[in-house]
C-alpha cells in the first residue's frame, strides 16, 4: 500500500467485517519526538491470541474470498522500515486495538495520503458504524464523529454524495487549521 490512508481503509474494513458498531481512528503526529502513531480501535468480535499471531502472517486470512491477507503484514513492514512497529491487542467479544508507530521523518515512512477523502469514504460507506476520527498534530487536535454529523443532518443520508464531499472538505479545512500538511 502506497500510503497510510490506504492502510487505514484496509484495517477499518477488517473492523467492519468483525461486526463493529464503533471504530476509532486516532492519528497522532508529534514533531518533538519525531513520531507518527496510528491507532485503530473497534468493538467488534475480537481475536484470540492465536489469531493475533496469524494476523501478522501474509498467508493467513479469515476471509473466504481469498487465500492471503496482506494488510496487517504490509503495515507492519512499513512501520518496521522506519524503526517503528505495530502491536495488536484484542479480546474475544470486546474488540481489537491495532497501533502502528512510525519515525515521522524517516525517508521510508509512507505518506499520509488523501486522509480526508479516506475518512469521508469510510463514514459515508458505513452509515451504521459510529466512526470517530481524531488527529492530533503536536498540541492541536481535531475530532470528528459520525454521530456528530448525523445529528446535524436533517433527513439527509450520511451516504449522500454531497454529504461525502462536505465531510471531506470539512476534514481538510480542520486539518490545515491544526497544522497537518495535506
Amino acid at each position: 500500500m502506497r500510503d497510510l490512508s490506504m492502510h487505514i481503509l484496509d484495517i477499518v474494513g477488517n473492523s467492519v467485517r468483525a461486526k463493529s458498531t464503533e471504530v476509532k481512528i486516532i492519528l497522532m503526529e508529534d514533531m518533538d519526538y519525531d513520531i507518527l502513531s496510528l491507532r485503530i480501535e473497534d468493538n467488534g468480535c475480537g481475536m484470540s491470541e492465536a489469531t493475533i499471531k496469524k494476523a501478522m502472517d501474509p498467508f493467513f486470512t479469515s476471509r473466504k474470498t481469498r487465500k492471503v491477507g496482506l494488510g496487517i503484514p504490509l503495515l507492519q513492514q512499513n512501520a518496521e522500515l522506519t524503526n517503528g512497529g505495530i502491536t495488536i491487542e484484542s479480546e474475544i467479544g470486546k474488540g481489537t486495538q491495532l497501533t502502528a508507530v512510525f519515525v515521522r521523518s524517516h525517508i521510508d515512512r509512507p505518506p499520509l495520503g488523501d486522509i480526508a477523502d479516506t475518512i469521508a469514504l469510510i463514514i459515508s460507506g458505513n452509515p451504521n458504524v459510529n466512526i470517530i476520527y481524531s488527529h492530533s498534530f503536536n498540541d492541536e487536535k481535531y475530532i470528528l464523529t459520525t454521530k456528530e454529523i448525523i445529528n446535524s443532518l436533517e433527513n439527509v443520508s450520511i451516504s449522500h454524495p454531497k454529504i461525502n464531499q462536505f465531510i471531506k472538505q470539512m476534514i481538510e479545512e480542520n486539518l490545515e487549521l491544526i497544522g497537518v500538511e495535506l
